[in-house]
């Protein structure tokens, strides 16, 4: 690689943010070599989450898995004990069966180290190569060309009951041990449902909206896939319903926040509202916003 073609920050639209720690250091006081690598991998896994892919679920779904083919390095300056580094990715190429990553690690604007990964799509059983599934090739390439990698749908039980169900089921039932019995209700037939697809139609994110009592619309059952939180699907859904109470007329809107997302909300322009109570052994305090 000539100094011509070294890698700017301008040449990728993903970046993983990561701070040295003291263990990556060597006796030179710089980063060891061998974790460059695993600051790649690192900023890959997180890659896949921007594609709003939950890798295990996405890669059953489309029957097949990525094994590591080849991996070079490219080292022109070092990391340091505490840099904050943004280590870059972006998809370069992709063949019959595999795909090229390409990566580089910046401190600001000076380019620090690059790498290129090489990766098979394989079958899991056997490990033998398989074409790149289209669904997967549309994916990647869209990312880069800057398309959106999640669809919001409202709609009734009927429509979004399945993905909706299963989600909650995952999140409330399996992840946060609440008893089934208080997740299902008899509002999931007749109120307002939101989900938030990926690309491969993989329900990632749903919430709902109960009618309003004295002006106030309430949101439920806010739930994002674990793999993917903070990646902004949690809000399409909260946008989504804000906008369906808006157009029914409701003045203001609020929800039972658990008290781990309340600095979320918070974010969102919502505000605490009475005392702090529990609901299904959980912590929650009522939160509330305008609609203007």
């Amino acid at each position: 690689m000539t100094d011509a073609t070294v890698p700017q920050r301008k040449d990728f639209r993903f970046f993983h943010r990561l701070r040295v720690r003291w263990a990556e250091v060597d006796m030179q006081k710089i980063v060891f070599n061998a974790h460059y690598l695993m600051y790649f991998d690192t900023a890959i896994a997180d890659y896949w989450r921007a594609l709003a892919l939950p890798y295990e679920e996405a890669m059953h779904a489309l029957g097949g898995d990525l094994y590591v083919r080849k991996a070079t390095v490219d080292f022109r300056a070092s990391a340091r004990m505490d840099d904050v580094i943004d280590v870059a990715m972006k998809c370069a190429r992709i063949g019959n069966s595999s795909i090229v990553f390409e990566g580089a690690l910046f401190r600001q604007d000076q380019y620090l180290v690059g790498c290129e990964l090489v990766y098979v799509f394989a079958d899991p059983a056997t490990q033998t190569s398989k074409p790149v599934p289209p669904a997967l090739r549309e994916i990647l390439t869209g990312f880069e060309a800057g398309e959106p990698m999640r669809t919001v749908e409202t709609g009734d039980w009927k429509a979004l009951g399945e993905g909706a169900g299963a989600l909650r089921r995952a999140v409330f039932i399996e992840e946060q041990n609440i008893p089934k019995e208080l997740e299902w209700d008899e509002h999931d037939a007749v109120v307002l449902h939101a989900v938030v697809r990926n690309r491969l139609g993989q329900v990632i994110a749903t919430g709902r909206l109960l009618d309003a009592a004295d002006g106030t619309a309430m949101l439920g059952r806010m739930a994002v896939h674990r793999a993917l939180r903070s990646g902004g699907h949690g809000a399409a859904v909260m946008q989504a319903l804000e906008s369906a109470a808006k157009a029914r007329g409701d003045r203001e809107i609020g929800l039972h926040a658990q008290r781990s997302a309340e600095r979320f909300y918070a974010r969102l322009g919502y505000a605490v509202h009475g005392e702090p109570f529990e609901e299904a052994g959980i912590p929650h305090i009522e939160m509330r916003r305008a609609l203007g």
